[in-house]
């Protein structure tokens, strides 16, 4: 249902920007309404292809869920060689996202400075804000999970619990910064 509301919204965007530039056609005459429905066009296209890899990104942060449950049950066990494993997935998971997300980003960025009406920009723009605030939301867990990676070691109490701390902190912050930019994303759509 998503992807086809999603289709649909960008087909009225575009049609709605048809209609706008041959309605400036009639008093301008001009050739420059005209591009601005091409680029919208090409904007879409762009579009779909950054739909392309938050696709790919919805699927690693699905993966990345099921990652910190496994990860907490690892901690409660003291569970050194699984705690460590896990967070080297986690890492090496967020790795390929950032990437994913860094392409996305700047596709809709292009997208966003091409000529396209106010509303498919704005749409753009929280878009881009949402990916950021999500990207942001992910550097937080990463750095939980390359502490938990690299610190962690049950036999030395003050470090474990000090291990522990920054993890549940990190945790929840990326918890916060994900719900904000969901929000974001729900006001876009």
């Amino acid at each position: 249902m998503g992807r086809t509301w999603l289709k649909n919204r960008f087909f009225i965007i575009g049609l709605a920007a048809a209609v706008a530039s041959f309605g400036g056609c009639k008093s301008s005459g001009g050739l420059g309404d005209i591009v601005a429905l091409d680029e919208t066009a090409e904007a879409g296209k762009i579009v779909e292809d950054a739909n392309k890899e938050l696709n790919k990104i919805k699927v690693l942060y699905r993966d990345n869920e099921g990652k910190r449950l496994e990860i907490r049950q690892a901690l409660e066990a003291n569970n050194t060689a699984e705690v460590r494993r896990l967070a080297g997935e986690i890492v090496t998971i967020i790795n390929e996202g950032t990437n994913l997300a860094a392409d996305a980003i700047d596709k809709l960025e292009s997208a966003r400075s091409m000529k396209i009406n106010a509303d498919y920009e704005r749409y753009l723009e929280l878009k881009i804000d949402s990916l950021k605030s999500q990207l942001e939301a992910f550097q937080n867990f990463h750095k939980a999970a390359r502490t938990l990676r690299d610190n962690y070691d049950p036999k030395d109490a003050a470090a474990r619990d000090k291990v522990k701390a920054e993890f549940e902190e990190l945790t929840e912050k990326y918890r916060k910064t994900m719900e904000d930019a969901r929000a974001r994303s729900s006001e876009a759509n």
